[in-house]
């Protein structure tokens, strides 16, 4: 699999690999490479984007989930020929360490990680709820939750953080009173 920048090949993929046009985190990228290829590989190996974590490879656990067109994806089971055209957005495309998104923000501020490994898929599974529902219930954060897999057992601080979102969200939404008040 080899990346291509501005449709030049490095000449190191077979020349029947097609180029698929991707579009990660409003960025375009080429990538030359069979298009059967899981798009988890091509997005952690290819782009080097390792939010999305390789978990069970059965599109089980959620580790390795993205949204595609804003909804939750398991990319280690769609083939990169079905997400090239679309927009794909990962984990590092909601923010990053300096700025991080709301979702983001929650996640860290309720301390909602023991090893880390689940929280990409916590936190892309959320970000989609609240994209489609900006106030879900806690019963929707649950349902919504309830087929990411968390082996350590920080599903308090996973449904804090959720519920933290929400609320960060609304903040940000709210409109800005002007300072003096009415005019």
């Amino acid at each position: 699999m080899t990346i291509m920048q501005s449709g030049v090949s490095d000449g190191t993929s077979p020349a029947c690999a097609p180029v698929l046009r991707l579009s990660v985190n409003g960025r375009q990228q080429c990538v030359e490479t069979d298009p059967a290829t899981p798009l988890l590989l091509v997005l952690r190996n290819d782009l080097a984007l390792n939010g999305p974590k390789y978990g069970c490879g059965l599109g089980e656990c959620g580790a390795c989930t993205v949204l595609i067109d804003g909804v939750a994806a398991r990319s280690c089971v769609i083939p990169v020929r079905g997400a090239a055209g679309r927009e794909i957005t990962t984990l590092e495309g909601l923010g990053d360490s300096q700025c991080p998104g709301p979702t983001q923000q929650a996640f860290i501020a309720c301390q909602a990680a023991q090893c880390g490994y689940c929280l990409n898929g916590m936190i892309m599974t959320i970000e989609a709820l609240l994209r489609r529902q900006p106030d879900p219930s806690e019963q929707m954060i649950r349902e919504e939750l309830r087929h990411n897999l968390c082996r350590c057992g920080t599903h308090i601080e996973i449904l804090q953080a959720a519920r933290r979102a929400v609320a960060l969200r609304a903040k940000m939404a709210a409109p800005v009173a002007p300072e003096g008040g009415a005019p």
